[in-house]
């Protein structure tokens, strides 16, 4: 009789092995019996919950999607915060520790890239810009008119990504995430200076 709980342990356990697996071997080197090394499990393990290694992945790119949402929740809950100090969160949440790691970025850049060809993971790809777009427009619109919030998620939406992108290719890449955050937190004070008031 299997035990009650097992499930969401391997499970896990089997994303964290695949966003090893990536970090080492990358997307297309990953491969079944790679994620079956790292996590010491068989390869019927991954099948029997995941269907395989395209749903292994998907559900890897879930995983980084959730701590996105969880930690900008749990920022969120900390304290009453102005539409402002949302904003701030908003970007502290997309340069956290975890979003920062070898693992997690190899896995983003790999997915990016293949999102341009799995529908999958395309439709992965579209749920988390339109969750940055909503969260970004929700607090800018508290703060200037609609037409120029929408504007300002937008541009803030690109800057996050492109920051992130610069900072996850560079050499000193946890140098350069430190000021990126910084210099994407600036921006929205300067729109928010043009276009609204603190």
């Amino acid at each position: 009789m299997p035990k009650v709980g097992i499930e969401p342990i391997r499970k896990k356990q089997l994303i964290e092995a695949t966003l090893c697996s990536i970090g080492e071997h990358g997307l297309q080197g990953t491969t079944i019996n790679t994620i079956s090394r790292f996590s010491g499990m068989s390869s019927g393990i991954i099948s029997h919950y995941f269907g395989g290694k395209q749903g292994l992945i998907e559900a890897t790119v879930r995983y980084l999607l959730e701590q996105l949402k969880t930690t900008l929740l749990h920022h969120i809950s900390q304290a009453e915060a102005s539409p402002q100090q949302r904003l701030m969160m908003i970007v502290e949440a997309n340069f956290t520790n975890i979003q920062q790691s070898d693992a997690a970025t190899r896995t983003w850049l790999s997915f990016w890239a293949q999102a341009m060809h799995d529908p999958a993971l395309a439709k992965l790809q579209r749920v988390n810009s339109q969750r940055l777009l909503s969260n970004l427009r929700y607090s800018y619109k508290k703060l200037m008119p609609l037409d120029k919030a929408s504007d300002a998620a937008k541009m803030t939406a690109a800057m996050i990504d492109g920051f992130w992108l610069r900072s996850a290719l560079s050499d000193s890449s946890t140098v350069d995430f430190k000021e990126a955050e910084a210099l994407c937190k600036h921006f929205i004070d300067t729109l928010i200076l043009q276009y609204g008031a603190l």
